[in-house]
């Protein structure tokens, strides 16, 4: 062979090499993930390792009481309780933090102690510089052990490791006691199986409100396997110790293991809601053996699965870390609560099998039917498959549709029977693997329910403020809303009675919108609105609103904007009266819940009826002003920092806004199959969807200035209208978004 074409044959090498090289790598959107996010101001986000939609989330627990550590973790803290393994995320209310383990050296204790004084008790002071948070990984140093401890998880079952310092007597406390503080411990039970099994469980009263005739306490059990035998142990009950027995049970149990010169301790954990047999079962089938870093980079690659449904091409790494997480916690949610097996205890204190399915709770639904949800059905539809399923297994065996459930229990919390938007916003979508009758039938009777507040809406199609004293006007709004719902399933099955009812019903704003002031106002069973109004009163002891103000709530009609656009003397006053909601003082009533936050003027980003007004000026003919205020909401309340939400994160909410804000468009009526353009973060975004189809979404001429939409191509078609809609994206194609300095197009959104 000839000198150059050898030469020619190296670099023809090297180049398929590096070709071949280019193919196989491996994308790596989890590298773009920060835990930490939302952890400082009013997040409420946890940084505990899960697998998507796990229920098992293991990570630290700085503290368990008060409002800004709902999640048990804030960035402000600098010692640590210990590691529990099931966590709430983002809201604004703590609950579970189950099962705390804490490894330690030294003398055995078995209380924390204080965040003062963290020598009183098994608490140990750490640094923010020796703490990893990565998608389904968190390690941290624990100083006054110097034992690093770091831990992963799969769906049910969770992986401890933990390396001690040499030569030193090592312990591992279990600590059934642990919860929110505002929960009630009711009973606790561990036992020695054997040198390498503990198990055990713990009941407790907390958030769940449950109802009289299904009455049950949240429970959880666990089932720990060691790698290595403990040498002794030490049982704790109701105040006293014991060294000499194997189990016990009482209103406070703890458990701390002993081990001699153990330099690397593995402990693998099974979570389990139905009982101890599931807690085994779980852990076995999902940790096999005992290499934690295979642990590690399975959890990274189910999450590296969610994360690539969605890809972003932009050299911005900053916004990249902002939109990756927030992808990230809007799947951190719901949690899986069917074991291996598929069963689960349910809302009636039974254990139930899902069939085909897997059963999910912790259904923030006040929150997250306006985005998250949606969200879903696009990047996890199986996901919002089985989500229905879950609520129809709670109406088989609570009597309603979901409100707020939390593992076995129905917390009630918040208002409307936002179920309802969820399984409609399925159905029309094509998401139809449940059944349609029964889920009508779950719908029409959660709306028809003998509630006091829906007699009311049955009698005088609004809620009168004199007979239901508080939250009158954004009952009968979200009600209103829901019912919509309902009726355009009930047109979608031919239920041409119930398709006129629910109509009819779901014009209820109009009897509380007060058209000579353009607001949202109180009424009374006269028919007399409220004389002492003032839209900036949020909460008091007869408060027309739930955290907000009728500043806030008077946009809360995304099924008739129409209707709101008429109701302010048309379009130009209409977009008037938007301006003035975000220019006008910010101020709150005293009353006001720490909910209401993020504000510009009284828009309040960091609380949900807000999440949907940036895109109104789109039906004012005015869409530039949607632009530069989703704008503004993207780049200035979202950050890649701690602090980096405005707000409760909410199970996901907060998050979606910003994945599908980020993208250059949001359902705003999260139930009509539509997405109404804002305007795009990023230059290139392609969505990844089922059969190999993609849906690929541009932005020519982006920059921070050029913010302003002139042009609308889809596939290579010019859009006249101001939104896409949830079969165009899923049919795949090209969305390309032209992109200026000045006020573009105006859309129309009819």
């Amino acid at each position: 062979m000839r000198k150059n074409e050898i030469i020619r044959y190296a670099i023809l090498s090297v180049m398929v090499l590096a070709s071949c090289s280019k193919t196989a790598e491996k994308a790596d959107y989890s590298q773009f993930v920060n835990p930490m996010i939302g952890t400082a101001g009013h997040g409420h986000t946890t940084p505990a390792a899960s697998v998507p939609f796990g229920l098992v989330k293991v990570g630290p627990d700085t503290y368990n009481e008060g409002w800004d550590w709902c999640s048990g973790y804030h960035y402000s803290d600098s010692s640590i309780m210990g590691f529990s393994h099931t966590h709430l995320s983002g809201t604004g209310r703590g609950e579970l933090l189950d099962v705390l383990f804490m490894p330690t050296t030294g003398a055995v204790q078995f209380e924390p102690g204080s965040r003062d004084n963290p020598d009183e008790g098994y608490r140990s002071r750490f640094s923010h510089k020796n703490e990893v948070t990565k998608a389904g990984y968190y390690s941290v140093i624990l100083d006054d052990y110097k034992i690093k401890a770091e831990m992963t998880a799969t769906t049910r079952a969770a992986f401890h490791r933990y390396t001690f310092p040499a030569n030193e007597k090592g312990n591992l406390l279990i600590d059934l006691a642990h919860s929110f503080k505002t929960d009630s411990i009711l009973n606790g039970f561990v036992k020695i199986v054997n040198d390498t099994l503990i198990v055990g469980s713990h009941r407790s009263k907390g958030w769940g409100e449950g109802n009289e005739k299904y009455w049950t306490n949240h429970q959880v059990f666990f089932a720990a396997r060691l790698s290595k035998p403990l040498k002794t142990a030490t049982l704790f009950a109701n105040g006293k110790t014991y060294s000499n027995i194997r189990e016990t049970a009482g209103k406070s149990v703890k458990i701390n293991l002993e081990f001699d010169n153990v330099s690397e301790l593995l402990v693998k954990v099974g979570i389990s809601g139905s009982d101890v047999d599931g807690a085994i079962k779980n852990v076995d089938a999902e940790i096999a053996g005992w290499n934690f870093d295979k642990v590690v980079a399975s959890a990274d690659t189910a999450w590296e699965k969610v994360l690539s449904t969605i890809q972003v091409d932009d050299a911005h790494t900053e916004r990249k870390e902002t939109f990756y997480t927030a992808l990230y916690h809007s799947c951190f949610a719901p949690y899986t609560y069917s074991d291996v097996d598929g069963r689960y205890m349910g809302f009636d204190g039974k254990i139930h099998q899902a069939n085909g399915f897997t059963n999910y709770t912790g259904l923030s639904l006040w929150d997250t039917f306006r985005a998250a949800n949606p969200l879903y059905t696009i990047v996890a539809p199986e996901v919002a498959n089985d989500i229905i399923r879950s609520m129809l297994a709670q109406y088989d065996e609570y009597g309603l549709l979901p409100i707020w459930p939390l593992c076995n229990s129905e917390t009630n919390c918040m208002i409307g029977y936002h179920s309802i938007p969820v399984i409609v916003d399925a159905y029309m979508k094509g998401i139809r693997g449940f059944d349609v009758e029964k889920a009508f039938e779950a719908m029409k009777k959660s709306a028809m329910q003998n509630d006091f507040d829906i007699q009311h809406l049955q009698k005088y199609n609004y809620i009168p403020r004199d007979l239901a004293p508080t939250i009158s006007v954004a009952r009968t709004l979200e009600y209103a809303f829901d019912d919509w719902c309902i009726a355009q399933m009930a047109e979608e099955l031919g239920k041409t009675e119930d398709y006129e009812y629910f109509s009819k019903r779901a014009e209820a704003f109009k009897n509380l919108f007060d058209t000579s002031i353009g607001f949202m106002r109180g009424k009374d069973s006269k028919g007399l609105f409220r004389a002492d109004f003032d839209p900036w009163n949020a909460v008091n002891a007869t408060s027309d609103f739930i955290e907000g103000n009728s500043w806030q709530y008077t946009w809360f009609v995304p099924h008739d904007i129409k209707s709101l656009v008429n109701g302010m003397s048309g379009k130009s006053r209409f977009t008037e009266r938007l301006d003035s909601l975000f220019t006008v003082s910010s101020k709150l009533d005293e009353n006001t819940p720490s909910d209401v936050s993020g504000l510009i003027g009284q828009y309040a980003h960091g609380n949900e009826p807000s999440h949907h007004v940036a895109y109104l000026f789109n039906y004012g003919d005015q869409p530039w002003k949607t632009q530069e205020r989703v704008h503004q909401i993207l780049t200035t309340l979202y950050s890649n920092k701690p602090d980096g939400l405005c707000g409760n994160e909410d199970m996901g909410q907060m998050s979606a806004w910003y994945v599908f804000s980020s993208m250059g468009f949001y359902p705003v009526n999260p139930a009509d199959g539509k997405y109404v353009f804002g305007t795009p973060l990023f230059k290139e975004v392609s969505i990844q969807l089922p059969a190999r189809k993609t849906f690929k979404v541009t932005a020519a001429n982006l920059s921070d200035k050029n913010i302003y939409i002139e042009k609308v191509l889809l596939n290579g078609k010019e859009l006249r209208n101001g939104y896409i809609t949830h079969k165009q994206i899923m049919e795949g194609g090209t969305l390309e978004f032209s992109m200026s300095g000045n006020k573009g197009a105006v859309f129309t959104m009819e």
